[in-house]
């Protein structure tokens, strides 16, 4: 949703009224006149996030699915879906072109280039053989064995702030990358080591500044930062790490007239406000954005000239195996802000892990030789795009039910193997407790199929759940997930 009012103004631009406009952040009589004049063919063209594909339109010449790469495709709640293998489908069925547009697309997308059931349409250069942005990497692990001579935030390498302040002087703007928002990643007792925890999910809250209130990122609970330790009543709680509130503050204290602006869905909540931040960046009203992926893809800023990655190895601690084609793809994506236009664009990658393949290849631009090493470790482990998977998810108000059940669930499984010979290639992990083990007060169990055929993986699980209601236990929810994208 963030890249639509850029879109729009585009299409609009070119096209003229002949545009439809479909998302979320529209009002219902926005989106029943938006629908209504895509329907009655009064417009010709639809722009819009995942919900657009539904409307029902009857001849469609052509698809396109932008950034197709892109995890918000995926409906996780409810009924889950992949906006962009929906959009697949629906080429397929109105016999029209489809084009799966990202400068990183995802794996299965690319193996299935190479597989040769995609065509590649491949652009080589950037606009009028625009320069690719210089990519320099920044090793905290040496940093942090340096004497400091600079009088900067930790989070600031003295090569990043020189730049930094090389862009102010010359008028040309500056991004800043931090997948995190809040002003610290938890408040902590140096006393004793407590941290407040969510009492609804298993995760610590988020300090945020403004209010001085700890918050929930999962469930939204939140409380007034105590005063003194709730566990051993020493004054004084104290912020650990960094988030992009924190980022913003200390900026300002380095440079009191720059034009610094958050970038985040905290300080972002409507469309009107995205629009005029997006105006005031475009327009050059903003010397420093400092943002969460809102900043990081699609984005075109004339003057944007240097992009700094503050912590660029942050998103490769998820337990989950497309971790690093996650870290990959937003490190290329954000770098990709920089040096658009008549001025050539620098990245600095700040990290601890210089040396991983998604923080490598990423400072090379070089997608071909990540794509091959990751794919290589996914054919051995049998992960998409060689492997189908599918994830059952059993939550509950109770701990014991929920794990009982999920005991439960293995059994049932195993016994259809058993009794079905087809069946019996279905690698079966688990199960266990979620990596988020309890979300708005669930306790989360989950269990993993892997196969090669999508064919037996899907006849498996409808046949196992045609079993459900016999063993499934009150109070207990069972969900099935094909294809999932995140495992936490």
């Amino acid at each position: 949703i963030s890249l639509t009012p850029q879109l729009i103004k585009r299409f609009v631009g070119r096209f003229g009224e002949n545009v439809a406009v479909i998302h979320s952040h529209l009002t219902e009589r926005e989106k029943s006149d938006q629908w209504q004049s895509a329907l009655s063919k009064e417009k010709k063209i639809l722009v819009g996030a995942r919900s657009a594909l539904f409307c029902p339109l009857d001849n469609i010449g052509l698809i396109v699915v932008d950034e197709e790469h892109e995890p918000s495709f995926k409906q996780e709640e409810q009924l889950k879906y992949n906006a962009r293998d929906a959009a697949i489908l629906k080429a397929q069925i109105f016999k029209c072109p489809i084009v799966l547009g990202s400068a990183t697309p995802s794996l299965e997308s690319w193996q299935n280039t190479v597989a040769g059931k995609y065509k590649k349409l491949e652009l080589k250069s950037r606009v009028e053989d625009r320069p690719l942005p210089t990519v320099e990497i920044v090793d905290l692990r040496e940093l942090k064995k340096e004497k400091r001579n600079y009088d900067i935030p930790t989070w600031l390498s003295p090569k990043l702030f020189e730049e930094l302040k090389s862009r102010l002087e010359k008028k040309e703007q500056v991004a800043l990358f931090l997948n995190r928002r809040g002003y610290a990643q938890f408040a902590l007792c140096s006393a004793c080591g407590f941290t407040e925890e969510c009492p609804q999910c298993s995760v610590t809250l988020t300090l945020h500044r403004r209010g001085a209130t700890l918050l929930c990122h999962y469930c939204g609970f939140q409380k007034p930062m105590p005063p003194v330790c709730p566990s051993c009543k020493s004054i004084g709680l104290k912020p650990v790490g960094i988030g992009t509130e924190k980022v913003k503050e200390e900026l300002q204290l380095l440079f009191p007239t720059a034009r610094i602006a958050r970038a985040d869905r905290d300080e972002v909540n409507t469309r009107k406000e995205l629009e005029e931040l997006l105006d005031k960046i475009t327009e050059h009203k903003i010397d420093i954005i400092v943002g969460t992926q809102m900043i990081a893809k699609g984005h075109d800023f004339p003057q944007l000239t240097l992009v700094g990655t503050l912590m660029a190895d942050l998103g490769l601690h998820f337990p989950d195996f497309r971790s690093s084609e996650r870290t990959f793809q937003l490190l290329t994506q954000v770098a990709g802000r920089a040096g658009r236009h008549q001025k050539s664009g620098n990245v600095i990658v700040q990290t601890y892990l210089p040396e991983h393949p998604a923080i490598k290849f990423s400072t090379t631009h070089d997608y071909v030789g990540f794509a091959e090493a990751e794919l290589k470790e996914r054919k051995e482990l049998g992960y998409p795009p060689f492997g189908k998977i599918a994830v059952l998810r059993i939550q509950g108000a109770s701990q014991m039910n929920a794990e009982k059940m999920s005991v439960q669930a293995r059994q049932e499984i195993e016994k259809l193997k058993k009794d079905h010979e087809e069946f019996r290639v279905i690698e079966v992990l688990g199960p266990v407790e979620a990596a988020l083990s309890k979300i708005k007060n669930k306790f989360r169990f989950q269990i993993m199929l892997k196969t090669s055929s999508a064919k037996d993986l899907n006849l498996f699980l409808q046949r196992l759940m045609n079993t459900t209601p016999d063993w499934l236990k009150s109070g207990v929810s069972l969900s099935v997930d094909v294809d999932p994208l995140q495992l936490l």
